[in-house]
Parts: C-alpha cells; structure tokens; sequence
C-alpha cells in the first residue's frame, strides 16, 4: 500500500511540473526582403583550342592566356580579383578520322567591381584571344549589410504578425523563446547580346544590363503568449 501511495505522488508531482514548464505560445513566420542594383560583376572566361600535337597545343594555349592575362593587368584590375578555375589537357579519339586529337582548355574569372570598364574589359578579352564565356554573374559589394537589414525586416515582420494573433485572443506578446532563419540570394539573370556588337554610328552597343538582386531572409519564431 505505501509503494502504490509513493507511485500516486510522484505521478502527481511529476504532472504538476510539466503544467508549470508548458507554457502558451504562438509560432509565426517572418520576411524580410531587400533588393539592390549590383555593383560588381563576376566574368568567367576560357581559352579553348584543340590540335594534334599536346605539346604544340599547350604553348599556344599558354600564350593566349598570357596576353589575356597581360590585359587583365593592363586594366588595374588587382590580382585578388583574377582567379585561374582550371587547367585541362585531354587527348581524345576522332572515330571519323581514327586519330587522336588533343583539347587545351584553361578557365579564369575575373571580378570587376567596377562596372562601367564592362564593355572595355570584354572588347580587349575578345582581342587578346579568349574563345568562350562560360556566364557572368552579380553581386553586391555591400551584401552584409544588405543581408542584416533583411532580417531587421524579418524580425519585425514576425512580430506585427504575433501580435495580430495574440491581440484577437485579448492576450500579449512576451520574449522569443527560439528563433530560426532560412537566408537566401538571388542574383540577378543577366541580358547580354554576342559579343560587342557595334552600331552604325561606330559606338559600343551596350551589351549587358545588371538587372536587380534580391536578398530574402525567412525566419520563424516562437513568442511566449501573455
């Protein structure tokens, strides 16, 4: 009789506690979105040529590369921003001819933060000898802050939200018990035509327009119910 007396308290204690650690809370969601007009620009070129002699093919590649390079310079562009991505040489099998060919392939991106040399930095990219652009993409030179401004939009968001829920329930919001965030980026998709066209008048066309990107954050946060 005394086991079951003791078992009967400690249920009773033990549902009493839990009763005080459950507290009324109400879960929302929150976004914060801030869209900006780039600054810098990211362009991701190679040289590309193919040949039946390795050796021979690779002097040729690294010289293009080395007047592209040379250019690069040439634009006070800084060695940070100048990245070589990779460097290949394959030897592949023609079933046509049923010879052996070769293919040198060197990919280098360089950043500009500095968008009105675009059209320059691709006309001498073009004359020094580059045969291929994968893509270029956008960013921005002040994504940090662009990034906290979000989630200052975010957090208020979710709480005007909570306090929606809460005023139709004649109840108010507490502290944030917990907090989670989903941060992402969108870069603009940028609208270039071939490569520097010229118009009739003998003027660079323009060639690219930076578009805008945004920055999104989406949080969820759990407020205490009063």
């Amino acid at each position: 009789m005394k086991n079951i007396v003791t078992i009967i308290i400690i249920s009773i204690t033990c549902t009493l506690m839990a009763q005080e650690t459950i507290k009324p809370m109400v879960e929302v969601t929150g976004e914060g979105i801030v869209r900006v007009v780039p600054d810098e620009v990211t362009i991701n070129l190679r040289v590309e040529n193919t040949g039946n002699n390795a050796k021979e093919l690779k002097q040729q590649n690294d010289r293009i590369v080395n007047d592209v390079l040379s250019f690069i310079r040439s634009q006070k562009i800084e060695d940070k921003y100048v990245k070589t991505e990779y460097i290949r040489l394959s030897k592949n099998y023609d079933y046509n001819t049923k010879k052996y060919n070769y293919a040198a392939n060197q990919s280098i991106s360089v950043k500009l933060t500095n968008l009105d040399k675009y059209e320059a930095l691709m006309n001498g990219l073009m004359e020094s000898g580059i045969n291929r652009i994968d893509g270029i993409s956008f960013s921005s030179s002040q994504r940090s802050a662009l990034e906290s401004e979000a989630r200052k939009k975010a957090v208020a968001n979710a709480l005007q939200k909570a306090k929606e829920y809460a005023g139709e329930l004649n109840q108010g919001v507490g502290k944030a018990v917990s907090i989670r965030e989903n941060l992402s980026f969108s870069p603009p998709s940028p609208i270039y035509r071939s490569a520097m066209q010229m118009d009739s008048s003998g003027g660079a066309e323009q060639t690219m327009a930076p578009g805008e990107m945004e920055v999104r954050v989406v949080i969820y946060i759990s407020f205490e119910l009063l």
